[in-house]
């Protein structure tokens, strides 16, 4: 995406705006998970809950594929570009965050559909408290990522 760019304030500038859009998406994610997570009862008459919830099924697939095909790619590249020691990092991050990600695909597979919904809603309070944590992880080791592999080149990048 970003390979075009000739100078590091044009690849890495593009890539913090990538990164903004990325962050604001998380932000979407989280404010459907709190709206989802808040709905009580959960029952299989409340359609609400099941638009609700493969609304949040699709924005969590969209922000794990960004992050996977798009941000982690482009924070690693940068951090072969500065040798800074942010590749150790990333080996280290990459491994968990895909395990976490299979946490959010099996999420999504299991209540993407209103049937599925309807047939796991017992399931769902004990499924979202789990995706909840798994998700709170996920975005400190993003932060991590990005403080380390991205906003400490900042700097260098609008000099």
């Amino acid at each position: 995406m970003l390979e075009g760019c000739k100078t590091a304030q044009e690849r890495w500038g593009g890539v913090h705006r990538l990164i903004d859009g990325w962050l604001n998406e998380r932000q979407g994610v989280i404010v459907l998970f709190c709206g989802i997570n808040t709905l009580k009862p959960f029952s299989p008459r409340e359609t609400p809950v099941s638009i609700k919830i493969q609304a949040f099924c699709q924005i969590l697939m969209d922000y794990c594929s960004a992050g996977h095909f798009e941000i982690y790619e482009q924070l690693l590249e940068e951090a072969k570009q500065y040798d800074d020691g942010g590749t150790e990092l990333a080996k280290r991050a990459y491994p968990v965050l895909e395990e976490m990600t299979q946490q959010c695909v099996d999420f999504n597979d299991k209540y993407d559909t209103a049937e599925h919904c309807l047939e796991k809603i017992t399931d769902l309070t004990k499924d979202l408290s789990d995706l909840g944590e798994m998700l709170s992880e996920r975005f400190e080791v993003e932060d991590q990522l990005i403080e380390k592999l991205h906003n400490v080149h900042r700097e260098l990048v609008a000099g």
